[in-house]
């Protein structure tokens, strides 16, 4: 059984950093693409980074630059360096693998993990 687990959110002023972890568990194919989506109180679940097997990442217009996603393949995990942050990515970021970044939304999911930013 595949289980993916968030955890390094929490509460931080506008302008600061945070570093979110995801550790995967379970049968899970190295080739899988990773991401994080997050989602605002009353909002619809969006994306917000994916990784590739190759280590190719791709960003939603409104973190490019500030967020960076990376993986340890070796070590099953993917994290989300959150800079510059602002009071509008706060919300519940979940982790994501499937089989294709532009469909991974049928992938295995995590439970979450609360980003809050204070203005």
């Amino acid at each position: 059984q595949v289980q993916l687990a968030e955890s390094g959110g929490g509460s931080v002023q506008a302008g600061g950093s945070l570093r979110l972890s995801c550790v995967v568990s379970g049968y899970i194919r190295n080739n899988y693409c990773m991401g994080w989506f997050r989602q605002a109180p009353g909002k619809e679940r969006v994306g917000v980074a994916t990784i590739d097997s190759d280590g190719r990442p791709a960003y939603a217009a409104s973190v490019k630059g500030r967020f960076t996603i990376s993986r340890d393949k070796a070590n099953g995990t993917v994290y989300l360096q959150m800079n510059s942050l602002k009071p509008e990515d706060s919300g519940m970021y979940y982790c994501v693998a499937g089989p294709y970044c532009d469909d991974i939304r049928r992938g295995y999911w995590g439970q979450g993990t609360q980003v809050a930013v204070t203005s």
